[in-house]
């Protein structure tokens, strides 16, 4: 403020510097001035200032990505209004929805492969919920040591199976299929009525290919690389939809935060096959959209998660377990104090493993 401005002054001039006012801040208002003395050498805007910075990046990756989505990013920063991340919550983050007392703490298996990195987070995030959390590799189930018959709950997790080679849920995903024992034990798991899986990221393209096996789950589609040809690591904004998901119950209509970190993460469906969307990416005005990198991976109308006829499966390409503390949050607005957007998500599974009303 002018005060401010007032002492800096002074302390040039008790210095014997000599010095002069370059600029003014302005509100409301993106013009921008350099002034040499009473002379104005250089008057323009904050759009162009930034369009000129960025081009050299955006013809970068024009080069290097798919031409059309690095110019939509480019292009973006022409919005002068766009609000940017914008959250809407509707529910209380830190609420525990309703559970029965449960003796033990209900079984979950942390499923992994190998490459699998992100299933210490998932733990934790289950574990904090209630749940007595089992790393499981597949090894594990392959070689008998462990029985699937045992949990309550199973998450296939995300992060780089088997070197993150394209197609790598799949490969993950016929290790089952064509093990008629583990097709069986899987099958036999996911039919049981009081059991929940999720599938994400990696997780996610596996348990979506096991879809011939999971009751309800006929209509899932594939995921394929991304429009933009490349891998995508950003926090972007989705838009919970109405669903029977024991995972969303009382979150519909909310518009969380989430972690994004895939290759692979594009809706694909072989001619016109229902399934049951939970939630899409939407931009700063809240609008599902397919524009980058708002949609990180270009799927029809921004889906990037789905479940089953029962609400009991679900996949999801994003990173919930990434975001179940506000601490986690690369950007939080004020919204989140001390659980994240996603704890609730936990919560919820929670609460239908205990009969709890969820």
């Amino acid at each position: 403020g002018e005060t401010n401005l007032s002492k800096v002054l002074g302390i040039f001039k008790a210095a014997r510097v000599e010095a002069c006012v370059a600029g003014v801040v302005t509100q409301n208002s993106r013009e921008f001035s350099i002034s040499v003395g009473p002379r104005l050498a250089i008057r323009t805007d904050l759009t162009f200032i930034r369009r000129s910075w960025s081009e050299t990046t955006y013809r970068m990756q024009a080069l290097r990505d798919n031409p059309v989505t690095a110019r939509e990013e480019y292009d973006n920063g022409l919005d002068e209004a766009d609000p940017g991340l914008s959250f809407k919550v509707t529910y209380d983050p830190d609420e525990k929805p309703a559970a029965k007392a449960a003796g033990e703490r209900p079984r979950m298996a942390i499923l992994r492969e190998q490459g699998v990195n992100g299933h210490v987070e998932m733990a934790a995030a289950f574990a904090l919920a209630g749940f007595a959390c089992t790393d499981v590799h597949m090894s594990d189930l392959i070689e008998g040591r462990v029985d699937l018959a045992d949990f309550k709950g199973l998450v296939a997790c995300g992060g780089f199976s088997y070197g993150d080679v394209l197609g790598a849920g799949s490969g993950w995903a016929r290790s089952i299929l064509y093990n008629d024992r583990l097709r069986e034990m899987f099958k036999s798991f996911f039919h049981r009525p009081d059991t929940f899986s999720l599938g994400v990221c990696n997780g996610c393209q596996m348990l979506s290919q096991l879809k011939e096996i999971i009751p309800g789950a006929d209509g899932w589609p594939r995921f394929v690389k991304n429009v933009s040809e490349q891998f995508e690591a950003r926090l972007a904004t989705i838009e919970i939809e109405p669903s029977p998901s024991i995972f969303f119950k009382g979150m519909v209509g909310s518009r969380l935060p989430i972690a994004v970190a895939h290759g692979e993460g594009r809706v694909w469906t072989d001619g016109f096959t229902p399934s049951i969307c939970v939630a899409h990416f939407v931009d700063g005005r809240g609008r599902a959209t397919m524009r980058y990198p708002f949609n990180p991976n270009g799927s029809l109308g921004g889906q990037t998660a789905f479940t089953s006829a029962d609400g009991r499966a679900t996949v999801m390409m994003p990173h919930p377990e990434r975001g179940f503390r506000a601490c986690q949050l690369s950007y939080n607005d004020g919204t989140f104090k001390v659980d994240g957007p996603w704890m609730r998500m936990f919560r919820n599974a929670y609460a239908f493993a205990t009969g709890g009303a969820g």
